[in-house]
């Protein structure tokens, strides 16, 4: 146990802070908390777990605040399950994705391409103003 782990569980055993003081400190210090957790650092950055996008109505008139929270994995699933559409539909698709301006192939969608997209992703925000709604497209 360190140093600083020590003091912060010493002043909660006298009282000097609450419970929940303690363990913001601790978390604070980033150190493992339970009795079997790795004592390494992990070396990786933390991943985003999900897309969030969230609409706000400028207009008091206006439609109802939208916030939606897309998880990661659900992506990795769709990527995985794109590889079972049929040739035909992929294909329809792609056709439809040109159309709108997006050439982009279906076929060369990898689940290993897919992480460094997703780990590109926690670095991803996109705000929008306008005089009729605020846009926010972020990951957390």
């Amino acid at each position: 146990m360190s140093e600083d782990r020590r003091q912060i569980l010493g002043m909660l055993a006298e009282g000097k802070i609450t419970a929940d003081e303690a363990e913001r400190l601790i978390a604070a210090l980033g150190e493992p908390t339970g009795p079997y957790a790795d004592p390494r650092p992990d070396p990786r950055p933390s991943r985003a777990k999900y897309l969030r996008v969230v609409v706000d109505s400028n207009d008091p008139s206006g439609p109802a605040k939208v916030n939606v929270r897309v998880p990661m994995q659900l992506l990795r699933a769709g990527v995985r399950l794109s590889a079972l559409l049929p040739v035909q539909a992929r294909e329809q698709i792609n056709a439809a994705l040109a159309r709108q301006g997006m050439p982009f192939d279906l076929s060369q969608l990898r689940p290993e391409n897919l992480e460094d997209l997703v780990d590109q992703l926690s670095d991803l925000t996109v705000d929008v103003d306008d005089s009729h709604a605020k846009v926010r497209v972020f990951c957390e």
